[in-house]
């Protein structure tokens, strides 16, 4: 390999192991892959579902993913009064929500797909903070509302 092709590949290498250290801005989409709410009763878990895209838009470490899991859980057991349901959603999180998945709603979302599990730093935290404050400033519930 020549000089210049090893330069080449090692600024490359660089690049492609720098990721992005800015925090996208927060979306959410209700219950991604699920339905909001019922269909059949007034039951709605929307809300259940945009916190946890709060938490799952900044991201941070395995622990925190599991307990923002079952904080879903607990949330949709609390608001429908079905447990089957509320064990149903946290599986469905617990499997397609890794992120290890390249999709939308994976595990810190908000940042590049290289991230994982990684602590958010206190600055980290700030700017989650700003972010999240700015998008709750025009109809948080907007995602919710039927």
């Amino acid at each position: 390999m020549t000089r210049y092709a090893s330069l080449l590949c090692l600024v490359l290498m660089l690049v492609a192991c720098s990721g992005d250290s800015e925090l996208k801005a927060f979306t959410s989409d209700g219950c991604s892959l699920f339905p909001d709410a019922s269909l059949i009763d007034e039951a709605d878990w929307c809300r259940c579902c945009y916190v946890h895209d709060i938490a799952y838009w900044k991201g941070g470490t395995a622990a925190e993913r599991e307990a923002a899991d079952r904080a879903l859980q607990r949330c949709i057991a609390e608001v429908t009064g079905d447990e089957t349901l509320a064990f149903m959603m946290y599986e469905g999180v617990k499997f397609g929500g890794s992120p290890y998945f390249y999709n939308w709603y994976r595990w810190g979302y908000g940042w590049d797909y290289e991230r994982k599990y990684q602590a958010l730093t206190p600055a980290e935290q700030e700017q989650a903070s700003t972010l999240l404050a700015e998008a709750e400033q025009g109809n948080p519930d907007a995602v919710c509302e039927r």
